[in-house]
């Protein structure tokens, strides 16, 4: 006998990144299933215009992931308004794509602090508050870059290689806490952080709605893998059993290489979004994605690609992670992600 989904009435949830893009459409889809949502943005003005339009007393501040201080005094103010925390979505990211070689240390160093310290924040400050209550649910937006590698994505891959380790990590640490653990894991998804790049041959290129309703089911659920599309578990299952040369293979008959040309014209609102959050560190101008993984793009063999994002009204500590947009939208973005 199927399980009855569990109820998400009434659960506060927090999501950063959540202004735009994956964030975006997850907060609405919660909303939609009667949950109590807050979203974190690096840029405030933008979380609170996002909560505003999503409506249902949706709070949004400003959320700077790579402060723990910020963090936590965002978890804080969404506990002393909306009670107390039973879901944690860590969507916020970025994705800067180029050659290896010539990527800067700066942008190095911006990707690690936002992909991975803020989501090691984020679960840390989180299950503080979950395991001494037996209870809460932490979901952590990677990509399938966390299962494979990818050409002009290197530090991207290993910052998403770095989320599946890390969330598999927690999952059977806390075990029997009653704490649930999720690791979402899209391909490539229709937002700004994947603009200007050809999605995947034989795997249609997921919007951020879709993203959304795979994080819906995992809190209903409780599964821990979940990927976007779903054939992509399988997917990666078998190519894992070929040998090294036959992945490449595979990988690139997909389309695996599409980081190594992407259309820079369209691309140029986010890489100049990317541009001025390494360059500022903390200045809220910049918008990277979120979470899409994410962000999170792909091909079993050696592809890689897309993080994740997010919305909601802005009042919290400083800024320096962000969320992710559409291709169509124009401001910055940070991606389960």
């Amino acid at each position: 006998m199927a399980r009855v989904p569990r109820s998400l009435a009434g659960q506060v949830v927090a999501i950063t990144g959540g202004a735009r893009g994956i964030g975006r459409a997850t907060a609405a889809a919660l909303i939609a299933r009667g949950a109590r949502v807050a979203i974190g943005d690096i840029e405030g003005p933008l979380a609170e215009n996002t909560a505003a339009e999503l409506g249902a007393g949706t709070l949004g501040l400003s959320l700077d992931v790579t402060n723990r201080a910020s963090f936590a005094a965002f978890l804080d103010e969404v506990e002393d308004r909306l009670g107390p925390l039973d879901v944690l979505v860590n969507n916020a990211g970025i994705m800067p794509i180029g050659a290896f070689l010539e990527e800067s240390d700066a942008t190095a160093r911006r990707m690690v602090d936002i992909n991975v310290h803020g989501v090691i924040f984020g679960s840390k400050l989180a299950l503080e508050r979950f395991v001494p209550r037996r209870r809460g649910h932490l979901v952590n937006i990677a990509s399938v870059a966390g299962k494979a590698g990818g050409s002009h994505l290197a530090t991207y891959v290993a910052t998403k290689h770095a989320v599946v380790g890390l969330t598999d990590s927690i999952r059977i640490e806390f075990e029997g806490t009653g704490v649930d653990v999720s690791l979402v894991m899209p391909v490539g998804v229709n937002t700004e952080l994947y603009s200007g790049l050809q999605p995947l041959r034989g795997i249609k290129t997921p919007e951020p709605e879709d993203v959304a309703e795979a994080i819906v089911e995992a809190l209903q659920t409780g599964r821990y893998e979940v990927y976007v599309p779903k054939r992509m578990n399988a997917m990666l299952r078998i190519t894992a059993l070929l040998p090294q040369r036959a992945r490449d293979a595979v990988g690139k008959a997909m389309g695996g290489d599409v980081m190594t040309r992407p259309d820079r014209t369209n691309r140029a609102a986010y890489d100049a979004r990317i541009a001025r959050t390494v360059e500022g560190g903390d200045e809220p101008a910049l918008t990277p994605a979120v979470a899409e993984p994410a962000d999170q793009p792909v091909a079993p063999a050696a592809p890689a690609g897309a993080a994740t994002e997010q919305p909601a009204a802005a009042k919290t500590a400083p800024a320096a992670a962000e969320s992710e947009p559409t291709s169509a939208e124009a401001e910055p973005e940070r991606e389960a992600v």
